[in-house]
């Protein structure tokens, strides 16, 4: 999952400075990455609990980045202040364990498109949390931001007759708004100087958090890693080393090395993505709110980024 704003330092202080193809490659590995990642979801909480199967998700992705970061910069890359460690932790239980947390969990009941339609709406959630600090977005950013919650009360529909829970919806949003919350606040606290260092301390907090959660909500009880189907296994496998190994980097470094405002168009081709492998794989239903809300979101993140970049 699925957010646009720095995770572990500034974003690029020259927004209009040129797109590398390094940019583009990466971009694209987040556009086609994260928006499989929901399908992953689906699979592993088929058979897995929700929070311990997260947890030992990123602190895999963790121990295996924290490897490549060794090998490729020198033990002295995964250095870090105490200033830095503790901003990295906060940051990453709001992103790892509070936004991707829930949205695992709601996925034991929704279906993947939906949660991620409904995770498109992060940037409007991020022009909420920048007026309430003071920023003036654009009147087009504020118009895109009603049409984006338009989308979303559509949505919710589906919850709200009966055919979606409406705990699963309300889960992804709150996901929504502390992926918000903690891709925010990454911009204004101290960071590692490496972004990878960045993701592996943001991973272990988030990993260890999704641990200490499932046990307090009791998964260890009765578990069986026997019943886990080889398609979870796989799925794990494949959250693992490509959406958090690969795709949670990409997203860290291009927060770095690209305008906020290109990052952030991620947020409206996951989804996409995200329903096409649901319905082709899962044979998930794509009723009229999904269709028509989702477009919705979608039109309203459109006119919300479009108008930032030209800001």
């Amino acid at each position: 999952m699925s957010t646009p704003a720095p995770l572990t330092g500034k974003p690029a202080t020259v927004p209009r400075r040129r797109i590398t193809g390094a940019v583009w490659t990466a971009l694209g590995l987040v556009y086609v990455v994260w928006g499989s990642t929901y399908l992953g979801i689906r699979i592993v909480v088929q058979t897995m609990p929700p929070f311990l199967s997260a947890g030992v998700r990123f602190l895999a992705a963790a121990l295996v980045l924290a490897v490549v970061v060794a090998c490729a910069y020198g033990p002295g890359a995964l250095r870090a202040t105490r200033a830095q460690i503790g901003s990295a932790f906060l940051v990453g239980l709001l992103l790892v364990l509070g936004g991707n947390g829930l949205v695992v969990l709601a996925e034991t009941s929704l279906p993947s498109g939906l949660a991620a339609l409904l995770v498109a709406a992060v940037p409007m959630w991020l022009v909420v949390l920048r007026a309430a600090t003071g920023d003036r977005p654009p009147a087009r950013t504020l118009a895109g931001v009603l049409v984006g919650f338009a989308g979303l009360a559509v949505l919710t529909s589906p919850g709200l007759s009966g055919d979606v829970r409406l705990s699963g919806v309300l889960l992804v949003l709150a996901a929504s708004v502390l992926w918000s919350l903690g891709s925010f606040s990454g911009s204004k606290l101290p960071a590692p100087g490496n972004p990878f260092t960045g993701s592996v301390y943001q991973m272990l907090a988030g990993g260890t958090g999704g641990i200490l959660v499932g046990l307090l909500r009791g998964e260890q009880h009765g578990l069986d890693p026997g019943s886990f189907s080889t398609a979870s296994w796989l799925a794990l496998g494949y959250l693992v080393l490509i959406g958090s190994v690969v795709g949670f980097t990409a997203y860290t470094w291009l927060l770095r090395s690209a305008p906020l405002s290109l990052v952030s168009t991620y947020a409206y081709v996951n989804p996409v993505v995200a329903v096409a492998l649901g319905a082709l794989i899962l044979d998930e239903a794509l009723t009229w709110p999904i269709l028509l809300g989702g477009a919705i979101v979608v039109a309203g993140v459109v006119v919300i980024v479009s108008t930032e970049r030209k800001g």
